[in-house]
């Protein structure tokens, strides 16, 4: 019985890489919408698909989650007769269900990753009005949006953001930085002038595909 989860197990932590990618491609076609000045509907509908995989996501993690807790209680507890592990992983998969909420994808990072990217390409692409309709999430204003890496003082070529305090900095500035002062046991401070983020690590670096885009076009006009 452990076997057969244990394989079950498995498949679904298969199924999380499919998931991820498919995140990914809806993030990339979402943008090209947006980029190329598309319906407005047709970018809605990709923010419908990304919230899909989101929710996708959750269940998945939730029967990864329900399967690991079963196997364990069993181990723990070790019953003179093994009880019915379908049912049991079932019973704390629906618990877990019954708790879900709209909040959980402020956890999903792919999500907030496109959330965030969108965002900034409506900001560039888009009128006034639609911006005011887009969400406040994860809000970065417009004076944020520099080309110009603070480290450097170029225009960046493979911009990566700061989740923490939504900065943007060439990547590999800001890497060499971060790996400088790690072997003097330092922490490092954002590079944007006026931030207080004293402490930016490789963990909250993420690709700034909106901000490279515009860059980009810059270059090509």
């Amino acid at each position: 019985s452990f076997n057969a989860i244990d394989s079950a197990l498995s498949s679904l932590k298969n199924c999380q890489s499919y998931i991820n990618s498919g995140m990914d491609v809806a993030t990339q076609v979402a943008l090209d919408l947006v980029q190329s000045f598309n319906d407005e509907e047709d970018v809605n509908n990709m923010e419908n698909v990304m919230l899909e995989y989101a929710t996708m996501d959750r269940e998945l993690n939730h029967y990864i989650e329900a399967l690991e807790e079963t196997i364990n209680q069993v181990k723990r507890e070790k019953p003179e007769n093994l009880p019915d592990l379908e049912n049991l992983a079932q019973e704390k998969f629906l618990e877990m269900e019954s708790k879900n909420s709209d909040s959980d994808f402020q956890r999903n990072e792919k999500y907030m990753y496109f959330k965030d990217q969108l965002k900034e390409m409506k900001k560039q692409y888009l009128d006034s009005d639609t911006i005011e309709q887009i969400d406040d999430d994860i809000a970065v204003t417009r004076s944020q949006m520099n080309f110009i890496c603070p480290i450097t003082q170029v225009r960046m070529k493979r911009p990566v953001r700061n989740k923490v305090c939504g900065h943007s900095y060439e990547e590999d500035a800001i890497r060499e930085m971060i790996e400088t002062q790690k072997q003097k046991k330092k922490q490092v401070r954002c590079p944007k002038m006026g931030c207080s983020h004293f402490d930016v690590k490789g963990s909250d670096l993420v690709p700034d595909e909106a901000l490279k885009r515009m860059i980009d076009s810059q270059i090509k006009q």
